[in-house]
């Protein structure tokens, strides 16, 4: 691990952090969408799962430690994030992919959620939709930049080094 891969992670970490305290109401409660979500897919998509996870941990930490977010909030990212890395792992990061894992993660999260609570699966799920529909449409073109950020930092990297 470098001082790069060390700064990269925590301003990862800050940015998964800082989208995840805001979110976009919706029609209905508890059909809000977290911003965080297309970034988190972007971010598995561009860094790989090693550095997202770690970034993602972080973010949690902070988010407990500050205390905008619980143990259940947490868990709900853990089982998230642990599914958006599956489904990129197995599938790849194509857009179809990176456009699905975000919503995928977001059902495995809300059933995994029902679960723990013992409410209604079907309930949860559809409440998440317009969320999910959102991540599905702004996975993409995040994770394009994110490409073009960390191309041109490795450039710029390059540079630096000579």
């Amino acid at each position: 691990m470098g001082i790069r891969w060390l700064s990269e992670t925590g301003l990862l970490a800050a940015l998964i952090f800082l989208t995840g305290t805001f979110k976009l109401p919706g029609l209905v409660p508890g059909t809000e969408f977290q911003l965080s979500a297309p970034l988190a897919v972007a971010v598995c998509a561009v860094f790989g799962f090693r550095r997202y996870i770690t970034a993602g941990v972080i973010a949690s930490i902070i988010g407990l430690a500050l205390g905008t977010q619980n143990f259940l909030n947490v868990f709900i990212a853990m089982v998230f994030r642990l599914t958006v890395g599956g489904v990129l792992a197995l599938g790849g990061t194509s857009w179809p992919v990176v456009a699905l894992a975000g919503p995928v993660g977001s059902a495995v999260a809300r059933l995994s959620l029902a679960a723990v609570v013992g409410k209604a699966a079907t309930a949860l799920v559809v409440a998440a939709a317009p969320g999910m529909a959102y991540t599905a449409l702004a996975a993409w073109p995040l994770t394009v930049l994110l490409r073009k950020v960390k191309t041109a930092t490795a450039r710029l990297d390059d540079v630096l080094q000579r």
